[in-house]
């Protein structure tokens, strides 16, 4: 009997929600990425296969915690998508749980503008 580590479980339920969530040109799908160091979010067209906007936390200056961090990227999003024209996404969150770090991408997100 195997048991699955704490990254397998993640891609898991990453599968099992993207048979449900996909992405198309007028509403994209938000992926999020979390690292131990940092967290990155993209908005994907699915159907073409394209990253529309993107937003890292190495690109972002915020000094606190990495919830902090996670705010600014995704505030740092919502800008990226408005130069692109996007309002509206689908929100992905990867298999990671919805709190802490993720939470704070979203809210970050939502108050840039971003509607999900």
């Amino acid at each position: 009997m195997s048991v699955m580590t704490k990254r397998q479980a993640r891609l898991r339920r990453h599968r099992r929600v993207r048979g449900k969530v996909a992405g198309t040109a007028e509403r994209p799908r938000l992926l999020v990425f979390r690292s131990n160091r940092g967290i990155s979010a993209q908005l994907i067209d699915d159907q073409a296969g394209r990253t529309l906007a993107a937003a890292s936390w190495q690109g972002v200056s915020a000094d606190g915690s990495k919830i902090e961090q996670a705010a600014a990227v995704g505030k740092a999003l919502a800008d990226a998508a408005k130069k692109a024209g996007i309002e509206t996404c689908v929100f992905d969150r990867a298999g990671y749980l919805y709190h802490g770090r993720v939470k704070a991408l979203a809210e970050g997100a939502r108050e840039g503008g971003l509607q999900f």
